[in-house]
């Protein structure tokens, strides 16, 4: 029998922006090196993508704004690419472009793979720098620290690296993937396994933040970034849409409070618009939702609520 389980797709164009183009401490070099430059960068990160979420969060805890502009899609897209339809005249202001795939094949004619967000954009020539989304936070972090806030939260402890790194790695693998393998699961078989190894690592974590106030210690970090973008979607979509339903995130009350912590710190809820996020999925994946009929719950106001976790 053929493995019908989701395969996630995880080759990206892997240019990186570096401190005067330098070689990186950590990391692959597969691609080219670009120098950070204040101005010279538009980030494109839809907000009802998990991925592209968590680079427009990690650009406002490190105050980046003024120097990397934000370019923001709208919620629904076809085969083709990503579009700015929520802009004026439907074109980013900055880059002047309908549809991501032009910033693609300015740089690359002949592009075959998928139109994904978050991407950079050299905005002089309009040509598509990355989409590497896990280095491109990373890299906000250990390559533009000339502009990063005074005050910023430190997003990669030294101490921390290689303990964090483990659990980023599941986190990724069984939770923000998890979900989608169960959603995308070809079979009854493959959407099982999935489903039981994302339950698994939501119990783990669940125990896990029990006993600290956030993933790895009494402060922020990217760890923390990575899980929130997954965990804000849950039950709007994911426990519904994806079929991830053994409980709502809203029933298990070390995670909900540990979300609703994140939620209510500067940087994070602002960055959440639940009616682009649940518009883009049911809309979107017509395979699994056929009417594209959107659900009118959960209210969003329960995120506001008192979380406990001071």
């Amino acid at each position: 029998m053929a493995d019908k389980s989701f395969r996630r797709d995880m080759n990206y164009v892997p240019d990186r922006i570096t401190k005067d183009a330098r070689t990186p401490e950590h990391g692959p070099v597969d691609g080219e090196l670009w120098p950070v430059e204040p101005g010279r960068y538009r980030l494109i990160a839809a907000p009802a993508c998990p991925w592209a979420n968590r680079s427009v969060i990690v650009r406002k805890l490190l105050g980046l704004e003024d120097v990397i502009s934000l370019g923001q899609p709208g919620p629904t897209h076809d085969e083709r690419s990503w579009t700015f339809d929520l802009d004026p005249g439907g074109r980013d202001p900055v880059l002047g472009i309908e549809r991501l795939q032009e910033a693609y094949f300015r740089r690359f004619p002949d592009y075959r793979r998928g139109i994904t967000v978050p991407a950079i954009v050299e905005v002089s020539s309009g040509k598509l720098v990355t989409n590497d989304f896990p280095w491109i936070t990373h890299d906000f972090w250990h390559e533009w620290t000339d502009y990063i806030k005074p005050d910023a939260p430190d997003l990669w402890p030294a101490g921390l690296r290689e303990e964090m790194d483990a659990v980023m790695e599941r986190i990724f693998t069984e939770i923000n993937n998890g979900v989608y393998r169960c959603g995308f699961a070809g079979s009854q078989e493959a959407y099982e396994e999935a489903y039981d190894r994302l339950w698994t690592s939501l119990d783990w974590l669940e125990e896990r933040l029990a006993g600290r106030r956030y993933l790895m210690g009494d402060t922020i970090t990217e760890a923390d970034i990575r899980l929130f973008t997954t965990l804000v979607r849950f039950d709007a979509v994911y426990h519904g849409h994806f079929k991830c339903n053994r409980q709502k995130l809203s029933e298990m009350p070390v995670l909900w409070a540990y979300a609703r912590d994140l939620y209510q710190t500067p940087g994070f809820g602002e960055t959440i618009d639940f009616e682009q996020i649940k518009t883009h999925y049911y809309v979107v994946h017509t395979s699994i939702n056929p009417t594209q009929i959107v659900p009118k719950g959960p209210d969003p106001d329960a995120w506001r609520t008192p979380h406990g976790r001071g």
